[in-house]
C-alpha cells in the first residue's frame, strides 16, 4: 500500500483517487470544494491548494502528489501559478514525488507530423505559456516530477470545447456550429484514460522528470459529432464553423487563441505511454457513451 494525495476534485481527481482507492492505496483528495467521495476508500479533505502551509500537514507520508487542481479558464495567467507553487511547495516539504496533470498547450502552433513528449515547448499561446511555465517550475522542485499531458476531453462532467459547443446542440437537434476545421483529424482524450495514465505513472521505475501522453483515438470534429448524434438517436445535424469574428462578438475570448489547434491536423504519440506503462486509449464509442450517459437517464 502507498499513501497519496489528489489535488483538484474535477473529474480527472476524482477519478483518479477513485481508481487509487480501489487498489488498496491511502488516498486523500483535496481542494476548496471537495465534497465527501461516499466512499470508504478515499478521504475528502477542503483545503486551499494555494496553501502550501495547509496542504503539508495532508501530504505528510505520501509517496506522490498529484497536481489535479485547475483554475478558472480565463483566469490562467493570475491563478494558476499560485496552485502549481503550492502544491509543489507541499511535496518538496514531505518528499513526495510530484505528477502533474497538463495538456498540449506549451507545444506552440501544431507542429508536422507526430506530436512527442520529448518534443520542446515552445508556446505560441497566453495559456500555453502558463502551462510552460507551471512544468519548469515542477523541473526544478527538489523531487522528482512527471506531467501527463493529455489533449481536448471526452468523458462524463468534462467542460471542454466539444461540451460547451456541440454537445447541447447535438442534445437539442439543433445545427452545431464548432471550431477550426471540421475534416482536421485531432486527439481526444477520454477522462477515464487520463485518470487512469495518472495512476500508472505513479508506479513508473524509469527515470522521472519528463512527459507522458495520455493514449488517444484521433477522429476529426466532424466525424465525432456524426458519431455522438448516431449514438444519440439524432438525425445528422447541418454543421457549421464559427469565424474569429464571430467568437469576439459572441464573447469567446478565451477560445480566439487556443483555436490553432483544430485548425490542421494535430497527432499525438502515445507509444511510449502504452509501452512503458500499459495504458491503452478506449474505443471512441466508450468516450461517447460515456459523455452522453448522464443525458440519457
Amino acid at each position: 500500500m502507498s499513501v497519496y494525495v489528489v489535488v483538484g476534485a474535477g473529474p480527472i481527481g476524482v477519478e483518479t483517487a477513485r481508481l487509487l482507492g480501489e487498489a488498496g492505496h491511502d488516498v486523500t483528495i483535496t481542494s476548496r470544494s471537495v465534497n465527501s467521495q461516499d466512499r470508504t476508500d478515499v478521504r475528502a479533505v477542503r483545503a486551499d491548494a494555494t496553501d502550501a502551509e495547509a496542504l503539508m500537514p495532508l501530504c505528510k507520508g505520501a509517496d506522490a502528489v498529484f497536481m489535479c487542481a485547475m483554475a478558472p479558464y480565463d483566469r490562467w495567467p493570475t491563478d494558476f501559478f499560485p496552485i502549481m507553487d503550492g502544491v509543489t511547495r507541499a511535496a518538496e516539504n514531505v518528499g513526495a514525488k510530484l505528477i502533474v496533470l497538463g495538456n498540449l498547450y506549451g507545444y506552440g502552433s501544431n507542429p508536422e507530423g507526430l506530436l512527442r513528449p520529448d518534443q520542446p515547448l515552445d508556446p505560441s499561446s497566453r495559456k500555453g505559456t502558463v502551462r510552460t511555465i507551471m512544468w519548469q517550475r515542477a523541473l526544478r522542485a527538489s523531487v522528482p516530477a512527471i506531467e501527463v499531458r493529455a489533449s481536448d476531453y471526452l468523458g462524463q462532467g468534462a467542460v471542454t470545447y466539444f461540451s460547451l459547443l456541440a454537445l447541447p446542440s447535438l442534445l437539442a437537434s439543433k445545427p452545431v456550429t464548432f471550431l477550426g476545421d471540421l475534416d482536421a483529424k485531432h486527439p481526444w482524450s477520454f477522462t477515464k484514460d487520463v485518470a487512469r495514465t495518472l495512476v500508472a505513472t505513479a508506479g513508473y521505475t524509469g527515470a522521472w522528470d519528463r512527459a507522458f501522453h495520455v493514449p488517444s483515438q484521433h477522429i476529426s470534429p466532424r466525424e465525432l459529432i456524426l458519431r455522438t448524434a448516431e449514438l444519440l438517436g439524432k438525425e445528422p445535424p447541418a454543421l457549421g464553423t464559427f469565424s474569429q469574428a464571430q467568437m469576439e462578438e459572441f464573447g469567446m475570448h478565451e477560445l480566439v487563441e487556443m483555436s490553432y489547434l483544430l485548425e490542421t491536423p494535430l497527432l499525438l504519440d502515445a507509444s511510449e505511454t502504452e509501452s512503458l506503462l500499459g495504458v491503452k486509449a478506449e474505443e471512441v464509442d466508450v468516450m461517447i457513451a460515456d459523455m452522453i450517459e448522464p443525458h440519457s437517464r
